[in-house]
């Protein structure tokens, strides 16, 4: 069972992939909804390093898709 540091190490890894594969900067509101959502994927079952990058990037789809008032990434649907 990954450790509690591990989980945190890889929902960051998966938040920076998508700034990555966008090529776009960080900042505050991006990052914030981002990291909601990729605990709401870990939380959902997606654990690996891959699965969570893959599911970011093909649900919150350029920068502006993070701007949306949404509580949860279903909202963004």
């Amino acid at each position: 069972m990954p450790t509690h540091d591990a989980n945190i190490r890889v929902l960051s890894q998966a938040v920076q992939a998508w700034y990555r594969y966008y090529d776009v900067e960080p900042d505050e509101t991006a990052s914030h909804a981002l990291c909601l959502a990729a605990i709401e994927f870990y939380n959902d079952g997606y654990r690996t390093l891959d699965d969570l990058s893959t599911v970011l990037i093909g649900t919150y789809v350029g920068k502006w898709s993070t701007r949306v008032n949404a509580p949860t990434s279903i909202s963004v649907h």
